[in-house]
Formats: C-alpha cells, structure tokens, sequence
C-alpha cells in the first residue's frame, strides 16, 4: 500500500525549512501569508522582539464587504493591498515575503504582486 503524507503536513515542513532560511529584523520585517479554505492573512512581523507590526485578512469589515467573497484571488489582492499600506503609513518599506509553505502561486502571489504595486519591496 502507498502512504501518502496529507497536504497539510508537507506544507508545515515546507514552512519549518523557510523559517531556517527566513526571518524579520527591525530594518527588514517578515510579511507572513496564511491561508485557510475562506480566509487568507497577512502579517509583518519582526523577529527580534516577535511583534506583529501590520496586520490584514478577509476578516476585516472593509475587505469583506468591498471583495464579496473572502476565498478568492480578489480578496487575496485586497489583503496585499492594505497590509501594504498599513506597512508603508509606519515607514516600513522593504520586508522579506514568507510564503508558508504555500506554492507561490494563485492567492498567495495575487497578495504578493498587489503587495509589490502598494510600494512593498521584496
């Protein structure tokens, strides 16, 4: 019989193995994605101290009711939208991207791209 690790599990490793490689300084924060089946987060963190800076997800008001549904591509742009500008309004101007664990791909390079068009550099 064939044993199949499940998804979840593959991406918690992929995710351990970045956060070797990753992590957030004061001059250079880490944007964190998560996803889940109807919501996606984003949050600029600095390691250092291990404080959220910036913070966004479909779970605000102003996002849920501008992008209807919470789960797809659009509402994932929206997200890097904001979390962007919330950076950018505390001078937070470069940061490393931290995917998760999540193939940059879909939802989670729509919040990158439209993270990168806000003026986040990454």
């Amino acid at each position: 019989m064939i044993h199949k690790p499940s998804r979840s599990v593959s991406r918690q490793k992929r995710h351990y193995r970045l956060r070797h490689h990753l992590s957030g300084a004061p001059e250079r924060p880490r944007l964190a994605v998560f996803r889940s089946n109807k919501h996606i987060y984003a949050q600029i963190i600095d390691d250092t101290v291990g404080k959220t800076l910036a913070a966004a997800s479909t779970l605000d008001k102003d996002i849920a009711t501008s992008a209807g549904k919470t789960w797809n591509v659009e509402a994932a742009a929206a997200v890097g939208k904001i979390v962007a500008q919330k950076a950018m309004a505390k001078g937070i101007g470069t940061v490393v991207f931290d995917r998760g664990g999540y193939i940059y791909h879909g939802k989670v390079k729509a919040l990158a791209d439209a993270a990168r068009e806000a003026g986040l550099v990454f």
